[in-house]
């Protein structure tokens, strides 16, 4: 055999052995992958939904979300998903943002717990202000849309002054709250919405009835108190304080703490009403016909 034979028949085995290798490699490796893909496929192809028909289950869907949004947003109270601890701050700073100068609101994060099924962050509240106020300050707590819930409180009286030096009746307080929250989204709707957090005017319970502190006379009223009565005219009575100050006055006129009630012109008499830190007093003058009597 002569050497190119011999080459050529060698090469012929190598393009055998090749041929068979790559044979092997895809009937029995590439063929078995080939399947799993045509099986996938054949998986993908038998979901694979019409964009017609995915367009109305969308629709679908988008409806029975806002439906469920609806029922949530017309619950009393809500649970939001994860908020932060900051929220609670702004929610205050936006229910004292109204209040006046003489309440002041300090609010302290505490720490956050496991209710249950749901999730707390702790705060402590305390400060002081106009009981009405602190009651709307209270009110906005408890019904705000969100759940929050006062777990203590306590009250004090406070007694202030202002620049006048008029005495302002206070109430100081200090209370623990929790805002609740869930790690699921479906206890609150997807656009957070508020309720009414308005609320009228109530009797303030811890406004003393008598009261130690007069306010002063800061807008020169007349003072009743040892004023004598000088004359009664049609437009109403010469009145002179203890100072010697003269003023002209008439029923329904605002006196240094009362008004003036009542002017007898038959019995040469005037009547007032005044309210002594909260116990009333009436005080009537009458003309002093002595000085009269004397001239004749």
């Amino acid at each position: 055999m002569n050497k190119k034979l011999r080459s050529t028949l060698v090469l012929l085995g190598l393009l055998v052995v090749i041929v068979a290798a790559g044979l092997i490699y895809l009937i029995f490796i590439q063929g078995k992958k080939l399947d799993q893909k045509r099986e996938k496929l054949k998986e993908l192809n038998a979901k694979v939904i019409d964009p017609v028909e995915l367009n109305n289950r969308y629709m679908e869907l988008a409806k029975r979300s806002a439906e469920l949004d609806s029922i949530l947003a017309n619950r009393k109270f809500n649970i939001p998903q994860n908020i932060s601890s900051i929220k609670f701050f702004n929610f205050i700073n936006g229910i004292i943002s109204g209040f006046s100068d003489q309440t002041q609101v300090n609010v302290e994060y505490l720490d956050q717990k496991q209710d249950k099924e749901f999730l707390t962050h702790s705060y402590k509240l305390s400060g002081f202000g106009y009981f009405n106020e602190v009651y709307r300050l209270i009110y906005a707590i408890e019904q705000s849309k969100e759940l929050k819930k006062i777990k203590t409180i306590s009250f004090g009286n406070l007694v202030k002054t202002d620049k006048n030096q008029n005495p302002l009746f206070l109430v100081n307080f200090t209370m623990d709250v929790v805002a609740y929250f869930s790690t699921d989204s479906r206890f609150a709707p997807a656009v957070p919405v508020e309720n009414n957090l308005g609320t009228g005017q109530i009797y303030d319970a811890f406004f003393p009835l008598i009261r130690n502190e007069i306010p002063p006379n800061v807008d020169g009223l007349l003072d009743v108190q040892g004023a004598r009565l000088l004359a009664l005219i049609p437009e109403g009575a010469f009145i002179a304080d203890t100072k010697g100050n003269t003023f002209l006055v008439w029923e329904g006129e605002q006196v240094y703490l009362g008004y003036l009630t009542k002017i007898d012109y038959q019995n040469s008499k005037v009547s007032f009403v005044l309210n002594k830190g909260g116990i009333i007093e009436n005080v009537d003058l009458e003309l002093d016909r002595s000085e009269f009597n004397k001239k004749k």
